[in-house]
């Protein structure tokens, strides 16, 4: 099998061509290099011990806890208006975010709740204490 190198750039709408000796531009087959079935796929990530999928014990046991950096950008938000917004220290948000800390188990059930409704938990917290 021969190396063939191959010139390519990236346009401004995000495509990206082949350039040819003569600098003509050609966009890339739609079909893969190197196509792969997925039987082939499954195997070369079980032989990567980096890429190894997840057996389903491994899943099981996996912490499900809503990444607070994703779940802030989502709901579109800064880390001060998602602090303040959920009442939550912005130094602690911040923590999180950053890995310099994780949620405990309640700031964790915080957040699944906030995933799951984050407009019901906004006007809760607006409303005030029942009574």
């Amino acid at each position: 099998m021969s190396k063939t190198d191959i010139t390519a750039k990236m346009r401004s709408d995000g495509t990206v061509v082949e350039v040819l000796e003569n600098g003509e531009e050609r966009p890339f087959p739609e079909t893969p290099m190197r196509p792969m079935t997925e039987e082939d796929i499954e195997k070369a990530a079980a032989a990567d011990p980096d890429a190894r999928p997840m057996t389903s014990e491994e899943w099981q046991a996996a912490r499900r806890v809503p990444r607070t950096k994703s779940l802030r950008r989502i709901l579109n938000l800064t880390q001060q208006e998602f602090a303040t917004r959920y009442h939550i220290p912005l130094g602690t948000l911040r923590d999180w975010e950053q890995g310099r800390s994780e949620p405990d188990q309640p700031a964790r059930a915080y957040l699944r709740v906030i995933a799951r409704d984050p407009e019901g938990v906004r006007r809760a917290l607006q409303e005030g204490p029942p009574g």
